[in-house]
């Protein structure tokens, strides 16, 4: 890729170029896998050790407790892995009827699944990591022990959920020590975290599902008439998948099959494919405007899906030419299929000289999730079970040990069956949008990383209504009026816009290596060596 390396938006993060890289939304966790990487681990034993520290220092997006997905590639071929949370067995439709008169709720015990990522990690790295785990596991629990500094978009969202979440169960026992959130700066310690995590590493991962944490995991949930057993946790695996593809411009983005959203980024890009993207800039209001159609249809397309289609039914070559007629290039149309529930996460990308390359996306789903952190253990417990329908014609209709839609979304571009770039953006439904907009910047207009990373973005909420940052081009907003968009100017464009973490493989990594970019609406940092 010939890419302008210049940035034509403001900014202060430049693109970093190393063979080895880790890039996260929390410069901690990056370093931490960047020590490990030059220690001699593999990309994918320094995604482990990144995720495993962002999920002390990031709490607000995820914990010990959330659920993670990833791709990898091996050197060789394309591996998936979904680690999101499985219902506990006794879930059905008539255990919400009756405790909660037909809702999924949003917080405490009875909107928590089994926790994958601790799975996720031991499962990554059984099958593809080099160092041993403890040794991986070994930056988190220095923090955990230490404490850590807690930093300005982390505090921001800490504040912004305290008062929502303090009557949660052990929530202000552990994130509100002083009766508050911590300020910026503050140091903070996650109570009982560090000797959770020594078990973990110990055991392969294994004591949280069987040991002495899934214990008082258990003890904790029946404490609060919830019905999660240790039958639940012990027989919880994740899951090998084959992530799947959609081509664009000569690439191919690929993404875990639903129930993550990537199939909306992959709809978006095949509709998008049938139309002369570039042949205005891309800061115009004709380009922004068919980027926003398209992501409409795609969205309500996902959200239409029935029990039983697969991604490759709604991928269609046919489907995607006929869904891309529906655009009118004057006109915004009213769509269907946005406002969907808030959920943040956090997503990395990690990469090695070897050529390993790692995205992986982590959540507790809406910020700390449930709210319930189980004493003893530092355990923030995630609500993935939110994510279920209590209609019994929904694909996502509640039951015990199935996986709901998750929040996780990592992302990764091939080219001819070669690896290019591992990435992702997060943010609840803004993460589809916030890739497709970057991609098109990247593979469209040739703009690098940083660039694609640091340029406005709008997200598309319902109907004809947009939110948009404020750095967006007067000309472009009065022109997407002209067509119809309604547009609002978002008050956190930390949390309603997203961040993207992106590794582009430049040629040969032992040479050549890699350029890597890390989104300022975070505290985020590419680092490398």
């Amino acid at each position: 890729m010939n890419f302008d390396w210049n940035n034509p938006y403001p900014g202060t993060r430049r693109p970093v170029y190393a063979s080895n890289m880790v890039a996260a939304s929390q410069p901690l966790a990056a370093q931490a896998g960047l020590c490990i990487l030059a220690r001699g681990g593999n990309a994918v034993d320094a995604a482990i050790a990144a995720a495993a520290t962002q999920a002390l220092t990031e709490p607000t997006a995820n914990g010990l407790g959330s659920d993670c997905c990833a791709i990898v590639w091996d050197g060789s071929r394309l591996h998936g892995l979904n680690a999101s949370g499985a219902a506990p067995a006794a879930w059905n439709l008539d255990y919400f009827r009756r405790k909660h008169q037909g809702r999924i709720p949003a917080r405490g015990w009875d909107s928590v699944t089994v926790p994958g990522c601790v799975a996720g990690w031991a499962a990554l790295h059984e099958k593809l990591g080099r160092m041993s785990f403890a040794d991986v596991l070994e930056p988190a629990i220095e923090y955990a022990e230490r404490g850590f500094a807690v930093s300005a978009a982390v505090q921001r969202k800490w504040a912004a959920q305290a008062d929502e979440l303090q009557p949660q169960p052990g929530y202000a026992e552990h994130f509100l020590p002083r009766g508050r959130p911590p300020q910026v700066g503050e140091h903070f310690v996650l109570q009982g975290a560090a000797a959770t995590l020594k078990r973990i590493a110990a055991s392969g991962g294994r004591d949280f599902y069987e040991g002495e944490t899934a214990h008082k995991l258990v003890a904790h949930a029946q404490a609060h008439d919830a019905v999660l057993t240790l039958a639940d946790l012990r027989d919880y695996a994740p899951q090998w998948t084959c992530p799947v593809g959609q081509t664009y411009r000569g690439h191919t983005l690929h993404q875990l099959a639903p129930g993550g959203q990537g199939i909306a980024a992959l709809l978006a890009l095949g509709m998008l494919q049938h139309f002369d993207v570039a042949a205005r800039p891309v800061d115009h209001p004709d380009t922004q405007h068919l980027l926003i159609e398209a992501m409409k249809l795609a969205q309500a397309d996902a959200a239409a899906r029935r029990p039983g289609m697969t991604p490759e039914d709604l991928l269609q070559a046919g489907h995607l030419a006929e869904r891309a007629r529906l655009i009118d290039p004057a006109h915004a149309r009213r769509g269907a299929g946005g406002n969907a529930p808030h959920a943040d996460a956090i997503c990395l990308s990690a990469v090695d000289r070897n050529g390993m390359m790692v995205s992986l996306a982590q959540s507790s789903h809406m910020g700390f999730g449930s709210g319930v952190v189980v004493p003893g253990t530092g355990v923030s417990l995630q609500n993935g079970g939110h994510g279920f329908s209590a209609d019994a014609g929904h694909p996502d209709a509640v039951a015990g040990g199935k996986r709901p839609a998750h929040a996780a979304l990592p992302a990764f571009l091939m080219r001819d069956g070669a690896p290019v770039m591992s990435f992702g953006v997060v943010g609840g439904d803004m993460q589809p949008q916030g890739q497709v907009q970057a991609l098109v910047r990247m593979l469209d207009y040739g703009q690098q990383p940083q660039a694609a990373c640091d340029a406005p973005r709008w997200r598309w909420r319902h109907g004809q209504t947009l939110d948009v940052e404020s750095g967006l081009a007067p000309s472009v907003a009065q022109g997407l009026l002209a067509r119809g968009h309604a547009l609002l100017a978002a008050q956190d464009p930390g949390q309603d816009f997203g961040s993207g973490q992106f590794i582009w493989r430049l040629g040969d990594p032992a040479v050549d290596g890699y350029v890597g970019a890390s989104d300022g609406r975070r505290d985020g940092l590419a680092a490398g060596f």
